[in-house]
C-alpha cells in the first residue's frame, strides 16, 4: 500500500486498530516517545515499534532522538506531512474551486454570504442538540458535533468562567487559507449555537498545532 492509496480512504483504508490509534494519538499530541506510545496502546515497546516502523516505511511517521540521561537516546515519533491526506479534508479542493469561481463572478461578499448560509444550516440542524444547562455541558455537545465533522475536537480545561475547546484537525484548511472569513463565520456560528462568547487564541491555519477556543458565558445586556 502506498501513500496515495491510503490517502484516498483515510484512516479506514487498511490500517489495523493499533496503527489507527498511533496515527490519531500523534495527530492529537504531536511528538510522542516510544515509551509513552507503548503505554497508550497497552502493548510492549517491541510490538509498538513494529507498528511505528511500518508507518515510517510508508512515509507517514517520522522519528527523532533525544538524550535521556544514561543509556541510548530516547526515540520520539511524529506525523509526516504526507500523513495529512489520512485525515478528513471535507472535499476541500472541490469547495475551493467553487468559492474561487463565485468570487470571480460575484465578488468576495458573495463568498462570505455563502459561508454564512452554510453555517446557518449547521446551526439549524444542531440547535436541538444543545442542552439547556451549564456552559460546560453546552460546549461538550459542541465538541461532539465538531468531532463528528472531522475536526478531532476535544474538551480542554474548564474553569468557572471559561471552557476550552481544542480542534486538532482542520478539514477546511485550504479554504481558510484562501478565505480567512471562514474562520470568523465558524466562530460566530459557535456563539449563536451555544449562546456564549467565543475567542480564538490559536489557529491551525496560522501555523499553530491546534485550533484553541476560549468560551465564556455571555454577558447580560445592560437594561
Amino acid at each position: 500500500m502506498n501513500v496515495n492509496e491510503v490517502g484516498s480512504g483515510g484512516l479506514d483504508s487498511g490500517f489495523s486498530s493499533a496503527k489507527k490509534q498511533i496515527l490519531v494519538t500523534l495527530k492529537r499530541r504531536g511528538t510522542v516517545s516510544l515509551t509513552d506510545m507503548s503505554a497508550e496502546l497497552r502493548i510492549s515497546k517491541m510490538a509498538t515499534l513494529k507498528h511505528l516502523n511500518s508507518l515510517e516505511a510508508k512515509g507517514l511517521v517520522e522519528r527523532s532522538f533525544k538524550a535521556g540521561g544514561r543509556g541510548r537516546p530516547r526515540a520520539f515519533f511524529n506525523l509526516s506531512k504526507k500523513s495529512a491526506t489520512l485525515f478528513p479534508e471535507a472535499y476541500t479542493h472541490m469547495t475551493l474551486c467553487a468559492l474561487n469561481f463565485i468570487e470571480e463572478r460575484l465578488g468576495r461578499e458573495a463568498v462570505v454570504r455563502l459561508l454564512k448560509q452554510r453555517a446557518q444550516e449547521v446551526l439549524d440542524s444542531n440547535r436541538n442538540r444543545i442542552p439547556d444547562s451549564g456552559l460546560k455541558d453546552r460546549v461538550g455537545e459542541l465538541v461532539k458535533i465538531r468531532d463528528e465533522g472531522g475536526y478531532m475536537a476535544e474538551l480542554g480545561t474548564a474553569r468557572k468562567n471559561v471552557v476550552e475547546m481544542l480542534e486538532h484537525n482542520c478539514p477546511i484548511m485550504a479554504v481558510a487559507e484562501s478565505f480567512p472569513e471562514a474562520c470568523r463565520v465558524e466562530r460566530e456560528m459557535f456563539q449563536n449555537l451555544i449562546g456564549a462568547e467565543v475567542e480564538t487564541s490559536h489557529r491551525v491555519v496560522a501555523g499553530d498545532p491546534v485550533c484553541r477556543f476560549l468560551i465564556r458565558p455571555r454577558e447580560k445586556s445592560q437594561g
